[in-house]
Formats: C-alpha cells, structure tokens, sequence
C-alpha cells in the first residue's frame, strides 16, 4: 500500500471533516452537457476531474456527465484539440462550451523567415517536438528524428561515441556535392562544416535544449533559403522561458551501459589449432608458429561503456523579459576500448520586449566544449584476424612493449631483435596493442550566438521589420601521437597534429506586411541576407625512425586559409482567400563567391497553391472530417556546396613545405615545390527543380490525421569530379557540371490518439517513404558503358572500388561480376558470367547490381500512458538496400597462402568464410556480386517505461517536486538477414565499422 498516499487521504477526510463542520459545507451532484463552442455539437469523451484529485468520470456519446463533488471544489473540463476549462462546482446543473485549441488544432509552426499556420502552409512541411517520454540513448540532436518523419533518413556514425550522422531528405540530389540538408539554429544557418571532434552542426546544441524540429521538404517550402537548401532543410527551435513565470529549475540525467549485442564468430584457439593443423599437416614449421592460448580478440577490445549525461535548467520570465538557462554534461565510453567523448554545454536565451511588445528582442548564446578520444576502428577487423591461440602479452617481446606481435620471418621467433623492412605492416595487428599505442584525441570549442530584433510599428501594426545578427565561431585541435612500441608504421612520434578555426557570419534583415481585408489576406515579405564563411588550418607531422629515434623522418605541415561569401535577395507572397484558397510565390537570388563572375548569381523562385477542402460549404457541417487539405507546389533550388574547396574556378598553386616529398633538385640542394591545382572557370550552378502534390487529412477534431505526398525531383547541371585527357588541365581529373539525375518519391505519415480517456491514453505514428533514384545524363560520357567509379575503397587488392555513377542507374549502385554458381548453390571462386560474350572475364564484364539507398523506409512509434505510467517504443525499417559485405570479401580466402599471410603470418577467418572455401587466387573475387548483400532490416531504436510523480514533498507552489524516472534499452533488436555485424551502413561498403552497441538507461527527470 501507498503510504504517503494513505496518509494523504486520512489527512484530507480529517481536514474535510473540519470543513464540514465549519462551513456547512454540502455534496453537490453535477451534471450537465459539453459542447463544442462554435457550432453547439456535443463532445463524447471529453473529461471532466477535481482538481487536485483522483476524481473524475467522461462525457457520453451524447456529451452528458455527472460527478459528485463538494461545493466550492474545482471541476477540470478537457478534450484533445480543446481549450482547458476549470468551473468551481456551486451548482447542481453545469453545461460547458470547450473552444477550440489552435494551438493544437491549426498550430502555427516556423518556416523559413517566419512563422506560419499549419493550416496555411502550401508545402511540404513537417514539424514535431521531441517526445520526451518516447526516447533511450540521446547523445546528438539527429537520434531525436531518426524513424519519426516520413522522407528524411538518418544513419548514425556506428556507435562512434558523440559520433554524427549522415542525414537525407528525399534521398540525395547530388553525386559529389554536398547532400546534406541546411540547418538553422534559431534563425541563424549553419555551414555544415564540422571541426575535429564535432561531426555536424547537430553536435553544437544540447538535445535537451530542443523545442521543435521543422523540416522543410519540398521546393516550394525551401527555395526561400535559395542555394543552401537544395537538399531539404531542418529548422530547429530551442526552449525559451515565459513572461511572468516563477523561476522553475529542471533536472534530467541518466546513467546508460552500452554492450556489444553480437560479434563476428571466428574461430576460438581450438576450432583454429584444429583447422590449421589440418591445413599443414605435416609442415613442421608453420605448425611451430601456433600457439597455446585461447584468446577471443573481440572480447580484448570491446567492452561494457558506462555513461552519464546531466542538464539542469532555471526558467522563467520577468513582466516583460522571459529567460531561461541550462548547463549540461554528457561523459560518453565508446564500446571499443579507449574510445571516449565528453561534452559541456551551456545556453542563455532571453527575450525582452519593449514599447508595449512593438519591440521585441530574442538572443540567444549557446556555448560548447568537447573532447574526444577516438579509437581506431580497424582493431575490430584485426580482432578478426589475429591468430587466437596467442596472448595478448608477452614478456619476451619487450621491444614491443610486452605485446605479442610477429616478428620478421628473418629473426629468430621470440627474439628482440625486430626487423622493420619488409612486409612487417602487412602482418595482422595485435589490436590491444593497436588501441593502446596509439594516442588520438581531439578538443572543440563552439559558440554560436544571434540576436533578433522585430520591430512593430507604431500605428501600423501591421507592417513590421525583423533584423537577425549571428554567428557560429568554433575550433578543434586533433592530435594523434604513436608510441615507439605501435606495430602501425616505422615512424612513430607526432603523427598528425591539426588544428582548425572557422566561423559563419550571418546578417539577414526582412519587412513583413500582412493585412486581411475582408475575404482576402495578404502576407508579403522581403529581405536581404549576407554570410561569411571562413576557415583557417594547420597540420603538422614528425615522424622518427626506430633505428635513429633522434633522427627526425618524413616532417612536414601545411597551413591554409580559405573564405566564401553567399549574398542573397529574397521575397515571399502569401495570399489566402476566404479561407480556402492559398497562394505562395517566393523569390530568391543567391550569388556565391565560388563561381565566376559569368555564373555566380543563381534565381530561384517556387510557386505552391492550397485548397482547404474542409472550409467548402459541402464539408464545413461534416463533423467526422475536421481538416481536408490539397497542396500543389514546383519549385527551383541551387547547390554551390561542392565538397572541393571555395576556389574551383581559379588557378590555385600550392607549396610544398614537406622534408622528404614533392623536392626538385638544383644542384645538390633541394627545394620546395609550388604545384598547380585543377580548375574549372566555366562551373556553375547546380539546380534543383521538384513538383510535390500533398494531401492533408483529419478526422474526429483532428484525433487522427494522415498526410500523403508525390514529390518529383530533377537536378541538372550536376556537380561532380571526372577524368579529363592529360594535358588539358593541370591534373586529369577536374570538377565540372556532367549530368542530371532524378528522385522520384511518395511519402505517407499517419498519427492516432486511439484512446483517449482520464486515466489512459494510447498514441501512435507510423510513416512510410518510397524513393527511386536515377542518373539521367552523364555529359562527359559518349556513348553506352560509360562510368565514373565512386565510394569506398575494397580492402581486397589495392584501390579497388565495387561503386560508380552510371546513366539509367542509381547514384552509387554497385558494379560487379555477375557471380557463377555450382549445382549445390555455392559461388565458384573466380567464375564469372561473359555478360558481353567475347570469350573473355576483365571489366567490360561487371554489371551494375542493387544499390546502397533503401527503397522503402518506415519509422513506428506507440506511447501509451496509464495514470502515472507510460511505456513506450519506436521502430524502423529500411526494405531494398544492399550492402558489400567488406569483411567476408576481405577474408574469404582461406587456402594455405592465405592462411598464413605472405607465408610468415598465421590469420584467423570468420567461420562463413571457412565454410565458402574460396583459394584467394580466383580472379578479382572480391568483385563478385556474392559480397553484394541484401541489408533490409527492422531494428529496435528504443522501449522505455517511466513512472510520473506530481510532488514529493507535499502540496504548495514551491514545495512539490514534480518529475518522472524512467528506464529504457536503445538498440535492443535488429531483424536482418545481412551476414555482417550490422545492416545499417553509410554509404554501402561495410568496412571497418564502428559496432553499434546495445544499452540499457536508466534516468531521473525533476521539476521544482
């Protein structure tokens, strides 16, 4: 039994027994009718509960209650989509009217340069608010969305800890350009590029100090930020405190382990001693190399990662001044051994109004500072290869630092003499000592900051100008040093240390004039804006020698500078018509410092129409439908985000400042080199055109809403690197406008309220997005069969790539041999299909086979809350992706030669490649379709469950403590049937991935 609960009744019949006594207090039995205010029509289920109690009961079909209550008590009358009301109970006969809520029913949700209602928006746009008490694991701000919006995919850096995350709006609309979408932190865009430790503009602002995220889809909706948002945009919007609030503080903080949920199964000491002496049965030599242990490489390198994040918050407003304040702390292990980030963040925001709110001003300061220590990925795939049957230390091997390492077939086994000239770096790494030897770690700072100023006029209030001064100001420092005992090279010392400082300056200044004059409302809008982006860098390398540790080898640095301007006209129209019939018209002509005077300005303009179906005469009376929506909208976006540099236009000449590389001798003397790069004076714009149809729907007073969308994307004059003949630039390759390619899409978003009473409450969200993505024209190719190669390098050979861009292909698909099988179904190694028929397997044989992107992604999350409980989940699949499976191409070799690796080296495989059989002296077999695998998926992100408490401390304005605890597991299942450690990969190619681990929090949310 509750005590506190108990006492609290005791306390109150004993306190309503005085009561009694002393007023004459009488039971009263209410009953009465709620309504809806506009039009009269009954509410059935709406609630009706004394406050501060457990009391309550809901209305009939027919809007009918009745509740006993005592006189004087105060009855709480409420429904979703409805305005609160709270009645003190005096009378025996209570009838309410409930007006509706537009801020839940036509919410006004920002956009580019403003704000709008949702019910007159004409484009593709999408807003939400982080669901507090449906989330695990959140680190950066990306894991808040990941699954949650229809058309905007997010895959994370692995379980990198503070790693970022590729993010994807309607797939990606360029081949080497950027195609990451814009991001606009309270009114102030960022530049997407990161410094060392800080993958994103995302890892700047703490996920606690989030509002809202808006995302803007379509062309319609984003071409007012003209050239930055060719690939979508998110808005996000952080908390702000409240006029006339009392100071309120809020503590949240949680306490997670992260565990590797599956690992690669090779083979133990055993299963290896057993293969291997099977293998070379009777070779007495290579059988001497095994040894006596039984170490699981993985386990020495993974771990159990605790971590704890903690934000406290003070808000709350003055008369005419709200401010709010928060500091966090996040201390994050990764899952591989010394891989560790820690973050402290701090925000300020104010927002003081003036001249009875004619002026008002909002600033905002976010600050950050982070470190890193980042682990290197590839001691996963050396865990996969090392011989088990040694230890992980070995005291005979001091020169190493007591790590087991092999040494040179021509020294002595277990001697401490070290040979480090041929092939030692080609030998599997001992990874413990791979993570240990080598110190890498990054330090960032971050500011960013903005001040607005909207100014009303006085005795026209309807024309108003708003000023937004901003900045983003950040620089990290990486430095990566290799003890004399790495295995990694045959240097060791400062292997890279590189700073960089850059900052984003950014002033927009816009008039906005809005009038209804009868059945017509205007709302036009004009500005200017100006941003500066700059960045400046060094690096710095020494590296010394074994054999002469006071000599210094291979030193070299590099310092840079590099700036760019964007300078923008923009407008925007709005026009609405008795309601129903909407109208947008924007402008926007960007001009950018990375073209040439003859191509630098770029004119984007976007036309979109809405028809409120719902406000026409034949459905305004319909009750069940509450909202019916139709929006047509074409629009045109740039792209000047290259990906090579600020200055591709012009001749730009380098000099070496390299000790031992790129010299030109005169005489006996050698002196630095200044080279020439790669230009091209004629590149230009990169555009965008896309037409969305967009259907909104709702039913039951918006109870449960559904949107749909058609989108169709064109992107011409596509920016890319492509080979030219020698001789007709300073390099053979150069970045040039090739081709055109097309997303096509249909997105599908559906939200219920399913059950909605006092004490229990059920919602869910489900959205689906189908995309095709196509190349259409490559401009430098003649004829068929022409190709760019693109992505990751294969481990298997040397540079070799299984990916390139091809007309009537998607971006990125895989380029393969179509592999030949035997009559058991097994791949025969080297064996190919003549797809042209010339006799002959090279490369006029590899197909283009699958693709990376999914065809089809899908995102479910369900809440429900029963009293004080609630229990949560959200789920996501990705359907029609594939993936090249690296580590089983790398390691499908297990012959004598390739088990012993360049005849000096026992190498452990994972037992599927064991199973496959494969020699290694196939031709090319890692090019073979077999690697390319099917990586459809359905993972877990996050189940939570959480209890609410409304005080601990009793009753009174500051002596309850409000809050929740809660427990959740993020990651918890993934349903696949991809071979490799996880289906979900960036960019296709599986290759040295960091795990995503599973983990298990538990957390603390307090307000007082």
């Amino acid at each position: 039994m509750n005590v506190r609960l108990l006492t609290r009744k005791v306390l109150f019949m004993l306190l309503g027994i005085v009561c009694l006594q002393a007023v004459h207090a009488q039971s009263l039995t209410v009953t009465g009718v709620v309504s809806d205010a506009s039009d009269g029509t009954p509410i059935p289920g709406a609630s009706i509960s004394v406050k501060s109690s457990t009391r309550g009961t809901i209305t009939d079909f027919n809007g009918r209650y009745s509740i006993s209550v005592e006189s004087g008590e105060t009855l709480v009358y409420s429904f979703i989509g409805y305005v609160t009301q709270e009645i003190v109970a005096s009378t025996s006969n209570i009838d309410v009217q409930l007006a509706s809520d537009m801020q839940n029913v036509d919410e006004v949700i920002v956009i580019g340069y403003g704000a709008a209602k949702k019910s007159d928006a004409t484009g593709s746009v999408v807003a939400i608010k982080p669901d507090e008490m449906n989330k695990g694991l959140v680190v950066n701000a990306q894991d808040m969305i990941s699954g949650k919006i229809a058309g905007v995919t997010v895959t994370s850096d692995g379980g990198t800890p503070g790693g970022g995350a590729t993010i994807r709006v309607r797939g990606g609309s360029s081949l080497s350009a950027s195609n990451d979408p814009l991001i606009v932190i309270d009114g102030l865009a960022m530049d997407n590029e990161g410094v060392k430790g800080l993958s994103n503009p995302l890892s700047m602002v703490n996920p606690n100090d989030i509002e809202t995220f808006t995302v803007l889809k379509d062309a319609s909706a984003t071409a007012i930020y003209g050239s930055r948002a060719s690939n979508g945009v998110i808005i996000i919007t952080t908390k702000k405190g409240k006029a006339g609030q009392k100071p309120k503080f809020t503590y949240n903080g949680n306490v997670s382990a992260s565990f590797l949920s599956d690992k690669l199964d090779v083979m133990n000491g055993d299963e290896y001693r057993d293969f291997y002496g099977k293998l070379f049965d009777g070779d007495a030599e290579k059988l001497a190399l095994l040894g006596t242990a039984d170490t699981d490489w993985q386990d020495e390198v993974l771990r159990t990662a605790i971590a704890t994040d903690h934000n406290v918050t003070m808000s709350g407003g003055l008369k005419n001044m709200p401010y709010r304040v928060s500091i966090g702390y996040t201390n994050q292990e990764g899952i591989i051994e010394t891989s560790k980030f820690e973050r402290f963040t701090a925000s300020v925001n104010v927002s003081p109004s003036f001249f009875e709110d004619h002026l008002k001003v909002n600033a905002n300061i976010k600050g950050l500072y982070a470190k890193s220590t980042f682990a290197d990925a590839g001691a996963v795939s050396s865990a996969i290869r090392m011989d088990p049957t040694h230890p992980v230390y070995d005291d005979t091997y001091m020169q190493t630092g007591g790590y087991f390492q092999w040494m040179e077939p021509t020294t002595a086994f277990g001697s401490d003499v070290w040979n480090y000239t041929t092939n030692k770096d080609l030998a599997p790494q001992n990874p413990v000592a791979q993570l240990e030897t080598k110190d890498d770690k990054a330090t960032s700072k971050s500011f960013v900051g903005n001040l607005e100023l909207d100014y009303k006029f006085h005795n026209l209030e309807d024309l108003h100008v708003h000023a937004n001064l901003g900045a983003d100001v950040s620089e990290g420092e990486q430095e990566t040093n290799i003890s004399p005992f790495s295995f990694s090279n045959q240097y060791y010392g400062s292997y890279g240390s590189e700073e960089k400082y850059k900052y984003n300056l950014s002033l927009n200044v816009y008039a906005q004039y809005a009038k209804t004059l009868g059945d017509h409302t205007f709302d036009i809008m004009a500005g200017y804006e100006w941003q500066h982006f700059y960045n400046d860098g060094s690096n710095h390398y020494i590296g010394r020698a074994y054999d002469d540790p006071e000599k210094t080898a291979n030193e070299s640095s590099d310092i840079w500078k590099t700036e760019s301007f964007l300078v923008s006209f923009f407008g925007r129209a709005n026009y609405n018509f008795k309601d129903r019939y909407l109208l947008t018209v924007t402008l926007r002509d960007d001009g950018t410092s990375r073209f040439s005077e003859d191509n630098r300005w770029g004119l984007f303009p976007s036309v979109a129409l809405g028809w409120r179906v719902k406000e026409e005469s034949f459905l305004k009376d319909v009750d069940f439908v509450s909202d019916l929506k139709v929006r047509l909208g074409y629009g045109v976006t740039g792209q000047q985000n290259l990906n090579q540099g600020d200055y591709p236009y012009l001749p730009v000449y380098t000099t070496t400042t390299s000790t031992s590389a790129a010299l030109y001798p005169i005489g006996d003397t050698y002196k630095n080199t200044t080279r020439p790069g790669a230009y091209n004076k004629d590149l230009k714009w990169e555009e965008t055109t896309t037409y969305n149809v967009g259907l909104d729907l709702g039913f039951l007073n918006n109870r449960f809403t559904a949107s749909a969308d058609y989108y169709m994307r064109k992107t011409e004059d596509l920016i890319n690197v492509v080979d030219v003949p020698l001789g007709t630039n300073f390099r053979n390759q150069v970045i040039s406008n090739v081709g055109s390619l097309e997303n096509e899409g249909i997105e599908v978003s559906l939200n219920a309220k399913v059950i909605s009473t006092q004490d229990f409450m059920w919602e869910l969200g489900y959205n689906i997005s189908a995309n095709r993505n196509e190349i259409t024209k490559l401009t430098t190719g003649d004829g068929d069969g022409y190709y760019i190669m693109t992505g990751s390098s294969t481990s298997a050979g040397t540079g070799n790539q299984v990916q390139a861009h091809a007309v009537g292909n998607a971006t990125s698909a895989f380029y393969v041999y179509q592999q030949v099988y035997d009559n058991s179904g097994r791949p025969i190694e080297g064996v190919y299909v003549d797809r042209n028929g010339d006799g002959s397997i090279n490369d006029d044989d590899r197909y283009f086979y699958k693709k990376p992107a999914p065809d089809v992604t899908m995102g479910l999350t369900s809440k429900i809350v029963w009293k004080n409980w609630d229990f949560s989940f959200a789920l996501r699949a990705n359907i029609g992706n594939y993936v090249y499976n690296d580590v089983k191409a790398n390691n499908a070799p297990t012959s004598q030669s390739a088990m012993v690796s360049y005849s000096n080296f026992p190498v452990n495989r994972p037992k599927a490649c064991i199973d496959l059989g494969f020699s290694g002296s196939g031709t090319e077999w890692y090019k073979s379709d077999y690697f390319v695998e099917e990586a459809s998926f359905l993972r877990c992100d996050n189940i939570a469950l959480g209890y609410s408490f409304k005080s601990l401390f009793g009753s009174g304005s500051y002596s309850g403590v409000s809050g929740r605890v809660y427990a959740s597991v993020t990651n918890p299942f993934v349903i696949t049937d991809y071979t490799g450690l996880d289906p979900e990969v960036s960019g296709g190619v599986d290759k040295d991935l960091y795990p995503r681990p599973t983990v298990a929090l538990i957390g603390l949310s307090l307000s007082f």
